[in-house]
């Protein structure tokens, strides 16, 4: 019989996986955060901090904004490339993402939307090695012919293209702008082959993510790093070092999953989490998988960018918030930095919750420190 995991059990199991069961405290070691979820996602909005930032603040109060890019830039501890997006990886897996390099190279070549223009390959790659790190904005090659909606110019399909494969990889990051160099520049031991084969990356991978998660699904084991099929992911489970468990769900039922072979020993030493408010990114690690989110925490969730406004349930840029082992609710806030403020703009506890005054309190105590995270003096509820 699989081993029974109830759901506050599995709640508390994926805060803690995820590295939220502490207060955020103590001594800072960004590169250890990151080792320890496997990889943090990158993304462009900055409605209060970009998502990379938020994310390691939320495990570790004493992050600031510029330590990620000094890390990338100067110590070579991490590597730029795609999970199931763009994210920042600790260098110890270069050696087995070569799997990720060739699924993205056979992926790029079998579409037609990128149209690769391969005699720029060279010329690009010789002004690198020449100039040293280039953006996008050190080239100016033009389409030609009819205009597509998305198209790119040539120089950045070239680019991208030979970042995807590996041939090229993020040196650093200026305001956001990402710049190109060689990997042998910049990759430790580049030039080295790598001692596993494909089928021994695979299942080094899908080990490390089970390790990382506690318990998941095989969707939830595919969708980790974003380096295997369904079809993968299902051979590697017939011979995997996992345990077979049955998840309670949020509504009482059960669900097969499969759990870390020190599963019960995790269960042992399990301890509430944290009862400090915790404002979440909406492409936090624990929250990102949106389904595993409403079957385990009941909570319904999904970011409304893309949703014209009068459309939107709640708001363009809203964030859960996470106390005890729960999604207490969910708040709009957003940054203007120049006028040293945090806005809040609205605020929706979940109707199953009750929003006490002590709870209130422990909101408007983590606001303060997001505010003094963001450089704003003053928080102002709308």
């Amino acid at each position: 019989m699989p081993l029974k995991i109830t759901n506050r059990q599995a709640r508390h199991l994926l805060i803690d996986a995820h590295g939220l069961a502490k207060p955020p405290t103590g001594p800072l070691d960004t590169l250890a955060i990151i080792k320890a979820m496997g990889f943090v996602q990158l993304d462009t909005i900055r409605t209060v901090s970009r998502a990379h930032h938020h994310i390691l603040w939320s495990r570790n109060q004493n992050y600031r904004e510029p330590i990620l890019w000094e890390l990338l830039a100067e110590n070579h501890g991490l590597f730029e490339h795609f999970t199931h997006d763009a994210s920042i990886l600790p260098m110890e897996l270069y050696p087995v993402w070569q799997r990720q390099f060739k699924r993205m190279e056979r992926r790029i070549l079998a579409s037609k939307r990128w149209n690769i223009a391969k005699p720029l390959h060279a010329d690009i790659k010789a002004r690198i090695r020449n100039e040293g790190p280039l953006s996008t904005h050190d080239f100016n090659s033009k389409n030609t012919g009819p205009k597509h909606m998305w198209e790119r110019p040539p120089h950045k399909r070239a680019l991208e293209y030979l970042w995807n494969i590996g041939e090229l990889t993020t040196s650093h990051r200026e305001n956001f702008t990402k710049f190109y160099d060689l990997s042998e520049r910049v990759i430790p031991n580049f030039n080295e082959d790598c001692a596993m084969t494909d089928g021994q990356q695979l299942a080094w991978l899908c080990q490390q993510a089970l390790h990382r998660l506690s318990i998941a699904t095989p969707a939830q084991l595919q969708d980790f790093w974003g380096v295997a099929n369904a079809a993968d992911i299902k051979d590697w489970l017939k011979t995997a070092d996992s345990v077979p468990v049955s998840i309670e769900t949020a509504e009482g039922s059960w669900t097969q999953a499969y759990a870390a072979p020190d599963i019960e020993a995790r269960l042992s030493r399990l301890e509430p989490p944290s009862a400090r408010m915790r404002i979440l990114n909406p492409f936090d690690p624990l929250i990102r998988n949106r389904k595993r989110l409403h079957r385990i925490f009941g909570f319904d969730y999904r970011i409304e960018i893309f949703v014209p406004a009068a459309q939107r349930k709640w708001g363009y840029y809203v964030y859960p918030l996470l106390q005890s082992g729960r999604i207490v609710g969910r708040i709009e806030v957003k940054a203007d930095r120049k006028a040293a403020v945090l806005n809040v703009l609205k605020l929706w506890p979940e109707t199953s919750v009750t929003w006490s005054p002590a709870r209130q309190q422990k909101l408007e105590a983590e606001l303060q420190r997001l505010a003094r995270f963001v450089g704003a003096r003053t928080v102002v509820w709308a």
